[in-house]
């Protein structure tokens, strides 16, 4: 599956293309703590011409608690025109009672929103019904075989798991750390049964073509929306597998593998990434510009 003529020097090259973009949020705008420079101008510029932006984001909370916080990271409410989180997806299923109204949860207190308005209560582990994971309990410091013996005692009693987020890793800062799908994978490898919310898996894609309607006053084929991401499987992968157009942003979590810094991507290593992954891009480049 080979990507030839793969590096872009901008999103300008590509942006008559496409009436929609569905941007990827940690590792294409920000890096956990700030904004990465020009990203902000070119998603503004896209609008300008006349498309619209949904941010599709695995973060593992309702969209409505990221505004905010983007503003101080340095993206304005005006660059954008909606997001959609794996939270609003994990909420919506909660909310339907179909895993029951018990849940175990696993996570920081910040994922708590989660719960809100859905009849389903967080108890003890002995008393769930159902496992909602959104990251370890302290991301600092844990990893996925902290939870080892804890998952094959709950994989043993059959309990499903709910990933509300399937990313594996993200930058913080200069640091890498595990989210809920590194726990959701080892969950499985352990026989337990994992539904999961969030790129690369459909039902996400489904409900971001609603938005995008809406947002536009009619459907938007697929073919005139572009998926913009930093990670091969679940990004990438994801607007593969819903026949949507990808671009890769080489600098975030892939930096290491497609170039000696994150500036100087080499298009054979970043050729390497994808097809080692099975997926494929429209183009690629460091950081999202115009």
């Amino acid at each position: 599956m080979h990507n030839t003529n793969l590096l872009l020097p901008g999103l300008s090259v590509l942006a008559d293309q496409y009436d929609a973009l569905l941007c990827d949020v940690w590792g294409v705008l920000h890096n956990g703590r700030e904004a990465y420079p020009g990203v902000a101008e070119a998603l503004g510029k896209f609008q300008a011409k006349g498309g619209h932006v949904l941010l599709l984001s695995n973060a593992p909370r309702p969209s409505d608690a990221l505004p905010i916080m983007f503003v101080r990271m340095g993206i304005p409410h005006d660059v954008y025109d909606g997001i959609l989180t794996s939270g609003d997806a994990t909420k919506i299923y909660l909310a339907s009672h179909e895993r029951g109204t018990r849940c175990y949860y696993i996570g920081p207190d910040r994922d708590l929103s989660l719960f809100d308005g859905t009849g389903v209560s967080s108890v003890g582990e002995a008393e769930g019904e159902f496992i909602l994971v959104t990251g370890p309990f302290d991301d600092e410091t844990e990893g996925p075989e902290d939870y080892r013996a804890q998952f094959t005692s709950l994989a043993a009693r059959k309990l499903p798991l709910i990933c509300a987020n399937p990313d594996i890793i993200v930058e913080r800062g200069d640091r890498h750390i595990y989210c809920a799908g590194a726990l959701a994978r080892l969950y499985e490898e352990l026989g337990g049964e994992v539904v999961y919310f969030g790129k690369p898996h459909g039902p996400v894609y489904e409900i971001a073509r609603k938005r995008l309607a809406d947002l536009a006053g009619g459907a938007i084929p697929d073919a005139r929306v572009l998926a913009v991401g930093d990670g091969p499987l679940t990004d990438i992968k994801g607007a593969n597998d819903a026949g949507i157009d990808a671009l890769f942003i080489t600098g975030g979590i892939a930096a290491a593998d497609c170039g000696p810094s994150v500036e100087a991507p080499e298009e054979a290593r970043v050729d390497l990434v994808l097809s080692r992954a099975g997926v494929r891009a429209v183009g690629a480049m460091p950081r999202l510009i115009w």
